[in-house]
């Protein structure tokens, strides 16, 4: 996976975005045109603003890379992106992405990786704030005593895992 982490926040540039039917709902993706900068779950309500016609060839390899994951297929993606966010949040979803596919850790444990052993509530809120969950797998981290929160709603948790061979 290409990641490129970036502390600041982006200047106003164009973006193109493209919806995604999927097993789970329509995924909205977003790219500045080189890398891709969003993954819009089904719940965020965000809309696509073309057909993805004349989508941007990051987009179009993401979609395929989709279609491999949701087809059992893909268990890792290498989709060049970039992660907008603080240095804490840029650290917990670098550790995100090191998490295997049919994996969970628990917050604790995710806290313990990026240094933070007493700050397992910082590192769900970093998770909440991933931009691009699905490909930076958020679903994969899970609370000492259940599944613990999803900013897509628990039921897209279960069935990402579900896919996963995770019995949540």
């Amino acid at each position: 996976m290409t990641t490129h982490a970036t502390h600041a926040t982006h200047t106003t540039h164009a973006t193109y975005t493209m919806p995604l039917d999927t097993p789970v709902g329509r995924l909205v993706l977003e790219s500045d045109g080189e890398v891709l900068i969003g993954v819009w779950l089904p719940s965020s309500g965000a809309l696509a603003r073309s057909s993805g016609e004349d989508a941007p060839p990051v987009l179009k390899e993401t979609v395929t890379q989709f279609e491999e994951y949701f087809a059992g297929e893909r268990t890792e993606f290498d989709i060049p992106m970039e992660l907008d966010g603080t240095s804490f949040q840029c650290d917990v979803w670098a550790e995100l992405s090191r998490i295997p596919y049919g994996t969970t850790i628990s917050y604790g444990e995710l806290a313990r990786r990026v240094g933070r052993p007493k700050g397992p509530r910082a590192v769900g809120q970093a998770n909440g704030k991933n931009p691009i969950p699905i490909i930076v797998p958020c679903h994969r981290v899970v609370a000492s005593n259940g599944l613990g929160g999803y900013g897509g709603g628990l039921p897209l948790k279960r069935a990402l895992l579900a896919l996963e061979g995770v019995t949540a």
